[in-house]
């Protein structure tokens, strides 16, 4: 029976962490910083969590 190749392993484990770093950065480059979140609601303001006197 073939040993496990350990480095193989770490090597590709390494790169997906990258690429997946990589997609993070340009996904936060990419969107507008004042557009509304992904889940499309419109961010809470706080004069809407302050109860009417």
């Amino acid at each position: 029976m073939a040993k496990p190749n350990y480095s193989y392993e770490k090597r590709q484990k390494e790169l997906a962490k990258k690429a997946k770093k990589e997609e993070k950065l340009k996904r936060k480059l990419g969107k507008p910083e004042d557009a509304a979140p992904e889940g499309g609601e419109p961010q809470a303001t706080p004069e809407a969590d302050k109860p009417a006197a």
